[in-house]
């Protein structure tokens, strides 16, 4: 669900803006040659920057862990430094340096894994000790790489092969291979989880197919064709939070969306070509060349989007998505009051109604993302008061002492030392943060932590 940013092989930053959805999609990351920026997703189809770095360092990786202070950051100054800030206080928790460039970094509330082109990193976000490197990995110039949001199933998937659409499904809590999926017969060009950690969905450099798998029982639930062109390249694949829709783009102006869900059984088959091809189809399938009967049997897309402009590389989230039928008024497939989200690496976000129906999708709103404005400064400026703050910011975190490490972490804390060790998934020391215009919560209340 990334794009933007990244870096050639000369150094220099390879697509513009980088922009990224949180884990739950209830925000989105910048990342541009001022440095990186945090912005709220609202229920009125408007999006609220709540923080600017205003670094100055060009940034190509940014990830935040859902709606908490904690973001890990990647700059093109450095590309095999992975920085990890408490974004709220403007202050540097840790860095780590690797032995190549940093291709992509997902982060749950349990692991935070860095991807190199031959290697994968595991490291604990509890105390980001490094607990796992998985070497030797075949050739993954992309930086391909997907970790499950629920950190109770904890799940990795990445390339097990440069030559095929191979998937491996590595354990990241117990650390231990899963299983291998076997999902194209070209290479694998983008990789997602349910919000559940049960469904994985693939896509290959081919374009044309996307499959869902059911982890780790490694059955094939589900077979789309996103279209008939040769040379297409899918970009992003993202599920809804009910898992009823999956949502690709692609290198085209043209966002699909699927449904995942069984037709209706006693649905009447529909009337005149179409409906005797489904039933001719269904009788003689086995008559039919295999590969004949695959592409017969495939899903179509049940929604799309026409985006204004093509050329750049994009990421997609559905929101506001009915968990069921019942709720809400939700007709079949769950899709009342949800909302198709399109953010370019040209730094444009645009909003699409999608309707229960399905059907060409509305565009309802777009926001130009990084426009420099008064409230933004405003956020700026709040973000960088406090002296011992600003003293820390910008020195190396291996440059502290153990002292001001331990007052660091304990104003991260809210003032007090934590015990034992640091949590960086308690809510209490990386409080959610909100949009400026938002009320402060009660005194005695702790700011809650996103739900996954």
């Amino acid at each position: 669900m990334s794009l933007g940013g990244g870096l050639n092989t000369d150094g220099s930053n390879a697509g513009g803006i980088f922009v990224q959805f949180n884990q739950d999609y209830t925000s989105l990351v910048a990342g541009s040659s001022s440095g990186y920026h945090l912005f709220a997703l609202t229920p009125d189809d408007g999006v609220d920057e709540i923080y600017a770095s205003r670094s100055g360092q060009d940034t190509c990786l940014v990830d935040r862990l859902f709606s908490s202070s904690l973001v890990a950051i990647v700059t093109v100054a450095a590309p095999r430094k992975l920085i990890v800030c408490q974004c709220k206080k403007g202050m540097e928790i840790c860095n780590y340096s690797y032995s190549n460039t940093i291709l992509a970094v997902k982060l749950n509330r349990s692991r935070l894994v860095v991807c190199l082109e031959e290697s994968l990193h595991i490291h604990n976000i509890r105390n980001m000790k490094l607990l796992h490197t998985i070497r030797d990995t075949p050739p993954n110039p992309r930086g391909l790489c997907a970790l499950t949001a629920n950190e109770d199933c904890c799940y990795m998937a990445y390339p097990g092969s440069s030559a095929v659409g191979e998937v491996q499904i590595f354990d990241a809590v117990h650390l231990n291979a899963k299983c291998v999926l076997s999902a194209h017969d070209s290479p694998l060009a983008a990789l997602a989880w349910s919000a559940c950690g049960r469904r994985l969905a693939t896509a290959s450099e081919r374009g044309t197919v996307i499959r869902v798998f059911a982890v780790p029982e490694r059955t094939r639930l589900f077979e789309f064709r996103r279209g008939v062109k040769r040379c297409v390249s899918i970009g992003c694949l993202a599920f809804s939070a009910c898992g009823q829709l999956l949502a690709a783009t692609s290198n085209t102006e043209t966002v699909h969306v699927f449904r995942l869900c069984e037709p209706v059984r006693d649905e009447a088959e529909p009337d005149g070509w179409l409906g005797w091809l489904s039933q001719a189809v269904t009788a003689g399938a086995g008559y039919l060349p295999g590969a004949v009967a695959d592409v017969l049997a495939q899903g179509r897309a049940f929604a799309s989007a026409r985006l204004p402009e093509s050329g750049h590389r994009t990421v997609v989230a559905i929101t506001n998505v009915a968990k069921g039928p019942g709720a809400g008024g939700a007709g079949r497939g769950g899709t009342a009051d949800a909302r198709l989200l399109v953010a370019s690496s040209a730094g444009v976000l645009y909003v699409y109604a999608l309707a229960a129906e399905g059907g060409e999708c509305v565009l309802l709103r777009t926001h130009r993302l990084l426009e420099r404005d008064a409230r933004a400064d405003r956020v700026h400026e709040a973000a960088a008061t406090g002296s011992y703050a600003g003293a820390l910011r910008g020195r190396r975190a291996d440059a502290m002492t153990e002292s001001e490490r331990a007052l660091e972490l304990g104003a991260a804390a809210s003032g007090s030392p934590p015990r034992g060790a640091f949590d960086l998934r308690d809510p209490q020391h990386f409080p959610a943060m909100r949009a400026p215009h938002a009320a402060p919560p009660a005194p005695d209340a702790a700011a809650p932590a996103s739900a996954d």
